[in-house]
């Protein structure tokens, strides 16, 4: 008897799942009025084949590039996180161990650590290519990835619901946020609207993140198995490959290349292409990794530089003599907001060769922001809250 996976135990553990870290957003409170009743409804719409997505918000961000997003409502997300909940374990045994993002324990750090360890122990001169695919998530093409899936699925359900959601296209029912300059910035080869119908997934939704290492799982497997490839990393398309033998990497720099543009429609970014030696150092995810230690890029460092000044700024506006003594509800929202912030970059930080990047950032640009926060340990790991003076 084929199991059924779309029982209410399995949506309602579905919903715990994706309300955390997003409990207090207006679409989170919004359903969790009355959610009982909306999760049998969904549970209905799913056992029925009657579940159509609902509408997403559009908007673009421009950090680290221009990039559109169309965030699904979270009804939607809620499915999303039952079908990938009964896809991971089916998938995880296939990925292979060096191919990270959107699976559990495998995130950057685990990542950059992974990379550390090996970098430190190759011999020199030791080189490293470093490629990725050009528009991936625009240029996927949903009937190849349908097919992957499909052939590995033998649930009739899930393959309908796998379907439904890759086939979606957000393009045709969406709401529109963010200054409409913005949109202007967006390379035309980035955005779903320019793409044919069969063609491209929207970023920022956990079946994309999860569909992108299934799709990708392919030339993971060529490198891997074919071409033989030791030392081989992925996050998402970012691909890193290592080896003592500059032209072995231009050799399987084309091979790889070929792979994609005949298996699955895709081709490498020809601008996007970086072979050097590993002294120069491997700007890898966020952070610069040489054999003998690990910096974050100077960008991060500006940008959080440039949030402190901008901190400062608001704090000074409201109290410019003084600290502040009574904490009104909007004022413990807002800096709980800089405290979230400013342990964000510092967990950045705290996993290269920083120490001394950390102590001079508070000592020299925290500023009056020192009178609210405080090193929570003597390396400068995070920063706690002081409420009294």
């Amino acid at each position: 008897m084929t199991p059924k996976p779309f029982s209410f135990q399995k949506i309602l553990l579905a919903y715990y799942q994706c309300r955390i870290h997003k409990r207090k957003t207006i679409n989170a409170i919004k359903f969790e009025i009355n959610f009982e009743s909306k999760l049998l409804q969904i549970k209905q719409e799913l056992q029925n084949h009657t579940y159509e997505p609902e509408r997403s918000i559009y908007f673009i961000i421009t950090e680290p590039k221009s990039r559109e997003i169309f965030a699904a409502d979270f009804r939607d997300r809620i499915i999303h996180h039952l079908l990938v909940e009964y896809l991971e374990p089916i998938w995880n045994p296939k990925f292979i161990y060096h191919s990270y993002s959107c699976r559990k324990n495998k995130g950057a750090i685990k990542a950059i650590r992974d990379l550390k360890k090996i970098i430190r122990k190759l011999p020199a001169p030791c080189y490293y290519l470093q490629v990725d695919i050009r528009a991936f998530f625009t240029s996927l093409n949903k009937e190849i990835l349908f097919n992957l899936i499909q052939n590995h699925i033998k649930n009739p359900e899930i393959i309908w619901l796998t379907k439904k959601i890759i086939f979606h296209n957000p393009t045709s029912n969406f709401s529109q946020k963010g200054p409409a300059n913005l949109f202007d910035l967006l390379p035309s080869n980035k955005s779903l609207f320019n793409v044919p119908n069969n063609q491209g997934l929207p970023i920022g939704n956990l079946t994309s993140q999860f569909f992108a290492n299934v799709y990708l799982n392919e030339v993971d497997q060529f490198v891997k198995h074919q071409l033989k490839i030791k030392y081989y990393f992925r996050y998402v398309d970012d691909m890193l490959i290592l080896h003592q033998n500059p032209k072995q990497l231009r050799i399987w720099q084309k091979k790889i290349n070929n792979f994609l543009n005949q298996r699955l429609k895709l081709e490498l970014h020809p601008d996007k292409t970086v072979l050097q030696p590993i002294s120069e150092g491997i700007n890898f995810i966020g952070y610069i990794l040489k054999p003998s230690h690990i910096l974050v890029r100077n960008h991060t460092v500006k940008k959080f530089k440039d949030k402190l000044w901008q901190f400062n700024r608001k704090i000074l506006t409201k109290n410019p003599e003084q600290p502040v003594r009574l904490w009104t509800p909007e004022l413990c929202q807002e800096f709980e907001k800089i405290l979230a912030v400013v342990n964000s970059y510092y967990g950045i930080f705290k996993h290269a060769d920083t120490y001394h990047l950390r102590k001079h950032l508070y000592e020299k640009h925290f500023n009056i922001l020192k009178l609210y926060l405080t090193p929570a340990n003597k390396n400068f790991d995070y920063f706690v809250w002081i409420k009294e003076h």
